[in-house]
């Protein structure tokens, strides 16, 4: 809804066209519905969308214009269509179809207010439709050949439904053409809309048409249960269950669905492409079995359904009936809780407590006045242990261990749940890093598909190790990296990347005890960053935790098989061989050709060539390593590789020489290749 001052202007004169009613304002953009000003054309009523004002950028036309282009090229009773884009005063603008209605999200959303739910037929239709609508998306063809489009933001906001019963699937805007892509690992977000864009695009891994089914898969389980499909109280915390494909609501009301409904769900939303149905056409047909209405019928509920939802003074008054009953059941809670500490009745308001918290070590030493960012500091770098003690901004003392907002921040090997440390027990698999690399105690690992716990500590000529990393491995692949070193916290990471500035990761640390001392939320909560950066930024933070190690050449390194961390707040699940990517480039301080043989050494079969034409062998490796094996009979020499990485395709993009070098050195490592000289 536009404000009182955007509502006093319209209608509002637009070069030939009268802007009559602001229908919605975005991160960039606002959307009018609008009239010619003269005549009938290009409709007696369409939509127009341009840049928001003092948001205009150079580009705004050119991007404008492809999504035009682009919407031009589908085709479908089920696509919005476009009229075309121009410009107006400087202004540039993008024209399109006014489908008279609601989006879904405005249809879930006045749902989930008045506790009503759709029928299942008229969910079924909507989904139907939108399938439909994916598949000439899909389809679609320019001048020289198919397209292979992605629209890469299939979500409620982006369906739109009339008063007749029609659907349609609109905003192109950033839709893709041409090969699958590869996100690359230092993009600054990834677009879509989060809590539906599919694992494969939230990874940064190549990703296809079928990244839209996936897509497709949570709006309709979203439509069925009237809400999301994936379980978190936080956003960080949806995006985990995204990646892990964890849909329990929706398993849940498994029973309650029509035989054969969960198990099309349940393969749309698999986290692997290759489970899911093979094009969009397909997913239509499973969905229309489901259309328990007749068409006329259920066009004609749905008209209902959008006629009930497009009155917004019922809305408002629903949302905000329940936000007064829940700030009452707050403040009766917090009242009661008051009382009982203090004996007296509640008083009429409470101020944040601002004051420091206490700590008393185990070997006696006390620290008053502690601020709560230096407090999560000291346990995350190992100053403070699980056993030392805290009295919470002035609460009793308790163990770090027994304070869910404290305890998560420690490093494993401290909490009760992870007993074995350095000199404890004996491990399964020991080494020197001045014996062995790093890369090659990794590959092994990655090669047996080991889970536990991989123990890695500086060597120091005297006193206590300078580093301890902890590694915690799940089939394989990185689930966790525990540091003490205070630079590769998560804050100094975000800083030292440009993702935030020294005075935002300050102004963060003076709010972490308003969001349980989570750093990632507190940004996200200020703004500071976006979920899905977040994401990406913490899966790459635990690669190149690991990737550090690549370069250490003195320290002791103990692998204990079995062992797991306490609780993770967010495993990786990350392939192993991303960390290894990273430490060739960081063990080679950037030159990973000083880790080859030299350019003219004959490439040749390594010890576990046909291991790598295994699927399985190969996991979700980067895809420049992925190509490696294929140069087999087909690179003569090292330089002849290099040749040929930097001039593939990697997942839709070009490999620069640095990354082919690093594929090759890991390929070695995992002995994929060897190299004759």
């Amino acid at each position: 809804m536009g404000s009182q001052s955007d509502a006093a202007r319209l209608p509002e004169r637009f070069g030939p066209f009268v802007l009559e009613r602001k229908l919605a304002v975005g991160g960039a953009a606002e959307v009018f519905v609008a009239r010619p000003s003269v005549g009938q054309r290009p409709a007696p009523r369409f939509v127009i969308k341009r840049p928001l004002p003092g948001r205009s950028r150079t580009d705004d036309f050119a991007l404008l214009s492809r999504e035009a282009e682009l919407h031009r090229a589908v085709q479908h009773p089920n696509v919005v269509q476009v009229f075309g884009a121009g410009m107006v005063d400087g202004q540039p603008y993008l024209a399109m179809e006014h489908v008279d209605g609601v989006d879904a999200f405005r249809l879930l959303r006045t749902a989930d207010a008045e506790r009503r739910r759709l029928p299942l037929g008229v969910a079924m239709y909507i989904a139907r439709c939108v399938a439909s609508a994916l598949s000439s998306v899909h389809a679609a063809a320019g001048e020289h050949g198919p397209l292979h489009l992605v629209h890469g933001d299939v979500s409620p906001s982006n369906i739109y439904l009339s008063f007749d019963g029609d659907v349609k699937l609109g905003d192109f805007g950033i839709a893709r053409i041409a090969e699958p892509m590869e996100l690359d690992s230092s993009a600054t977000e990834v677009k879509g809309k989060w809590g539906y864009v599919a694992p494969e695009v939230l990874e940064g891994l190549p990703y296809d048409h079928r990244a839209d089914l996936f897509s497709l898969g949570a709006v309709v389980g979203e439509l069925i249960l009237g809400e999301s499909i994936f379980p978190g109280s936080s956003q960080l915390a949806v995006l985990l269950a995204i990646r892990d494909a964890n849909i329990e609501p929706l398993r849940r009301r498994a029973a309650d669905l029509p035989k054969g409904l969960f198990a099309l769900l349940e393969s749309t939303l698999s986290r692997d492409p290759g489970k899911r149905p093979a094009s969009a056409e397909e997913l239509a047909l499973g969905l229309a079995v489901f259309e328990d209405m007749p068409l006329d019928e259920v066009r004609a509920t749905l008209g209902q359904w959008v006629e009930w939802a497009r009155d917004p003074a019922r809305l408002a008054e629903k949302i905000e009936g329940r936000v007064r009953e829940s700030f009452a059941r707050m403040q009766a809670t917090r009242a009661v809780v008051i009382a009982d500490q203090t004996g007296d009745d509640p008083p009429t308001g409470l101020k944040p407590r601002t004051m420091g918290s206490s700590v008393r070590r185990k070997n006696g030493e006390s620290l008053e006045d502690v601020p709560f960012a230096r407090l999560i500091e000291m346990i995350a770098t190992g100053e403070l242990e699980g056993d030392d003690e805290v009295a919470l901004l002035g609460e009793r003392y308790r163990p770090i261990q027994d304070i869910e907002e404290l305890a998560r921040h420690l490093l494993p090997s401290t909490t009760t749940t992870t007993g074995i440390i350095f000199g404890l027990g004996v491990p399964d698999y020991a080494a020197q890093l001045d014996e062995t690399p790093m890369l090659d105690i990794l590959a092994r690992l990655r090669e047996r598909s080991e889970t536990g716990a991989l123990f890695v500590e500086q060597s120091t000529t005297s006193g206590p190790p300078s580093i301890r990393k902890e590694i915690y491995l799940s089939g394989g692949r990185l689930h966790h990296v525990a540091s003490s070193a205070r630079e590769e916290l998560l804050g100094e990471y975000l800083v030292r990347r440009g993702r935030i500035t020294r005075a935002q990761l300050d102004s963060a640390l003076a709010e972490l005890s308003n969001h349980g001392g989570r750093l990632g939320d507190t940004l996200v909560a200020m703004r500071l960053v976006d979920v899905m950066d977040l994401f990406r930024a913490l899966r790459d933070q635990g690669r190149d935790r690991v990737g550090q190690l690549c370069a250490w050449k003195q320290g002791r390194v103990a692998f204990y098989r079995g062992s797991e961390p306490g609780a993770v707040q967010f495993p990786l699940d990350l392939d192993l061989s991303s960390a290894m990517m990273s430490g060739a480039i960081i063990a080679s301080d950037g030159r990973p050709d000083a880790l080859l043989p030299r350019a003219w050494a004959r490439l040749v079969p390594g010890p576990r060539a046909s291991a790598a034409n295994d699927k399985r062998e190969r996991g979700t490796a980067p895809s420049s390593l992925q190509l490696v094996p294929s140069l087999i009979g087909n690179a003569e020499t090292l330089d002849d590789a290099v040749d040929m990485l930097t001039s593939a395709k990697s997942g839709g993009r070009t490999v620069n020489e640095r990354e082919a070098k690093a594929a090759l050195v890991v390929a070695m490592s995992l002995g994929w290749i060897a190299f004759e000289t």
